[in-house]
């Protein structure tokens, strides 16, 4: 009974952790990226997202809940999960050892961000392009949010991987290596929108 609920539990924190968190960091990634464009594109691709209708109950049916279960259960499989990489180093054990660092890595880095966004709105601030570039103005905050970025992408793409394992999606040995190039792709082309849009920032 207990490992069936466990089978259940990271089954579940597998999908949110693509549905619909993935999704968000997608469309968190795209309006940040409008900054390359313009400030003035940034913040208007910024007030569309904050003028949606519902907003608070689709972020915190959507969005906070998922990130807090798939947080929560994921710092349980990082804290327990059996890392044989000085006994067995090969490539899929390092990626298994690198979800559990990048998934810390990440729960810090976004609890910090919303610290320093949201709460800063909920006090009045208005979350645009000149809040961003006073937060990146700072070299440690700057390398802060590289690391934190292209840690919770790769923690993303990688997830992918086994979210399709863990799924039946990709049963065989061939399937599980084509899965293997297509999320590196997948790291790779959302790091160049990602690290983009930070420096597009640095003024």
């Amino acid at each position: 009974m207990a490992g069936n609920r466990e089978f259940f539990y990271r089954r579940l924190h597998s999908l949110l952790g693509v549905i619909p968190v993935g999704i968000f960091l997608i469309q968190h990634l795209v309006v940040n990226h409008f900054a390359t464009k313009s400030p003035e594109a940034f913040n208007a691709a910024a007030h569309f997202m904050e003028s949606l209708p519902f907003r608070y109950l689709l972020e915190t049916f959507i969005i906070f809940i998922p990130i807090l279960f798939h947080a929560i259960y994921g710092l349980y499989i990082a804290f327990t999960a059996k890392n044989n990489v000085s006994k067995y180093s090969y490539f899929r054990n390092w990626m298994f050892i690198l979800q559990r660092i990048t998934g810390v890595i990440t729960l810090i880095f976004v609890v910090w961000h919303v610290w320093e966004t949201r709460i800063a709105a909920a006090r009045g601030a208005e979350v645009n392009y000149d809040m961003m570039a006073n937060i990146l103005a700072s070299p440690v905050m700057l390398v802060f949010y590289l690391v934190g970025v292209i840690s919770t992408i790769f923690h993303f793409a990688n997830g992918l991987w086994s979210f399709a394992v863990s799924w039946g999606i990709t049963v065989s040995p061939r399937s599980q290596q084509i899965s293997t190039y297509v999320t590196l792709g997948i790291f790779v082309a959302l790091t160049i929108v990602g690290v983009r849009a930070i420096f597009a920032f640095v003024v």
